[in-house]
């Protein structure tokens, strides 16, 4: 049985912002949708550079075995050159991107993932996320926190734990191995559309929709007129058998296209144009590319200009180095500012963790803790409360205990002293009282014959 892939990869801006940071590509072995961030200055860089640096294991020269290694080492160099761009350029600081890759080698898939970025499966008209959020939201779904309909609108739903680009050393990636099962539709999306497009309706849309562009049409469109706030991806990709053409040329959109085209445009020699694309600004409207442009016309010219001519020149070399100035000043203050608004979000996380309770166990005592029973890295959600001497740990049926292990979580203080005396309170452990038996002795009592009274 021959398999092959039919996909289609679409992206917008959106209503909101103004550039496109998402990045997507599709081709026949290998799909990608990574989503930047770091304002405008970063976002897009961060998820065209981690494309380009996955999108050349696009063959069928790889065994299955080779799929994770390759996909982990290429992300892994996408990190690095992320890592050192935002280190040696202020104007970068604080970039990074989500990335979501599936790798086909005959009937197995090989896929990576970090970020929010999702993948769904669609298998015999049932749709399922594949792929966990690195979302701070999503802990607290995880841990019995919050629900999914309160994580969709929790004010700190778009704080990332994980993501390319955001400090050195190696990256956490989520990897896996799957079969590529024929009638098998994997969507691959930014939050721009999961965020305000319910899984219900995007099941509806890849159930009834059989060309895999048309449903990424209609996805990006149901995201837009939900608002649109911000930029939208999809990559689509259907697993397919006894294809007599399979398709074959590679898709690639957002960032990456824009990028990739004004790479290309300066290798042929064109002027790069002056209009915007996707909300990005076009080379020529660059502080550097204009001096160029000036220092270009001076070597045309035979003649040494005209007196008015250097003037108005140095002039615009004048104005552009201010302007280049101005922005990078503004850069570092919409960076501060990132920084301030991410700081104070992880404040009131914490802070809301601090309304909860739950009882668990300390040193050997039924204990109160204020906080949720986790932590990350060095940092500790929880403290004790008070422990209590009765009921004694000990005295607690093994149920109970087991319960306590695990923590029982609890909405205030008055709500975890009340499981205490109450529910903890009537989980003691009862002994049963041991059935006495008949002695050895008592038995040959019972069995000894009457006395025999002697003849006269």
């Amino acid at each position: 049985m021959t398999i092959s892939l039919r996909y289609a990869a679409r992206s917008d801006i959106g209503l909101v912002r103004s550039s496109n940071q998402d990045s997507g590509y599709a081709g026949p072995h290998l799909v990608i949708l990574c989503d930047g961030m770091g304002g405008p200055a970063g976002g897009d860089i961060a998820s065209a550079v981690a494309i380009e640096h996955l999108v050349p294991l696009d063959a069928d020269s790889h065994q299955a075995g080779e799929l994770l290694g390759l996909l982990r080492e290429a992300v892994q160099e996408a990190h690095t050159e992320l890592v050192t761009l935002s280190a040696s350029n202020p104007d970068l600081s604080g970039l990074g991107t989500t990335c979501i890759a599936i790798m086909r080698s005959g009937n197995k898939l090989a896929m990576i993932h970090v970020g929010d970025s999702r993948a769904y499966l669609l298998r015999d008209g049932e749709l399922t996320q594949v792929t966990t959020d690195h979302t701070f939201v999503e802990y607290l779904v995880e841990t019995g926190r919050l629900t999914r309909e309160q994580a969709r609108r929790h004010p700190q739903r778009s704080v990332l734990l994980r993501v390319l680009g955001d400090a050195e050393g190696d990256v956490q990636l989520d990897e896996s191995i799957r079969e590529a099962v024929p009638g098998d539709r994997w969507l691959l999306c930014s939050d721009g559309l999961s965020g305000p497009v319910t899984g219900e309706t995007i099941a509806e849309v890849l159930s009834g929709v059989e060309d895999p562009g048309q449903a990424a049409d209609q996805l990006i469109d149901l995201a837009l007129r939900a608002g649109g706030p911000d930029n939208v991806t999809a990559v689509i990709v259907d697993v397919v058998e006894d294809e007599q053409q399979p398709q074959t040329d590679p898709q690639m959109v957002g960032s990456a296209a824009n990028r990739r085209a004004r790479l290309e445009q300066a290798a042929s020699g064109d002027s790069p144009a002056s209009t915007e694309s996707d909300g990005d600004a076009a080379v020529a409207s660059t502080p550097a590319a204009k001096a160029a442009a000036l220092v270009a016309s001076l070597e045309e010219s035979e003649e040494d200009p005209e007196p008015e001519q250097a003037s108005a020149i140095a002039e615009e070399v004048r104005s552009q180095k201010i302007k280049h100035k101005r922005r990078r000043r503004q850069s570092l203050i919409a960076s501060i500012i990132l920084v301030l608004a991410l700081a104070g979000s992880a404040f009131l996380g914490y802070r809301w963790t601090q309304t909860q309770y739950y009882v668990a166990v300390a040193d050997g005592k039924v204990a109160i803790y204020q906080g949720i029973p986790q932590q990350l890295g060095p940092l500790t959600f929880s403290h004790l409360v008070e422990t209590y001497d009765t009921p004694a740990l000990d005295d607690l049926d093994d149920l109970m205990r087991e319960r306590l292990t695990a923590a029982v979580t609890q909405p205030s203080l008055e709500a975890a002293r009340e499981y205490v005396d109450v529910t903890v309170s009537t989980h003691i452990a009862t002994t049963p009282t041991p059935t006495a038996t008949p002695s050895a002795s008592a038995s040959a009592a019972v069995e000894e014959p009457p006395p025999v009274a002697p003849d006269n």
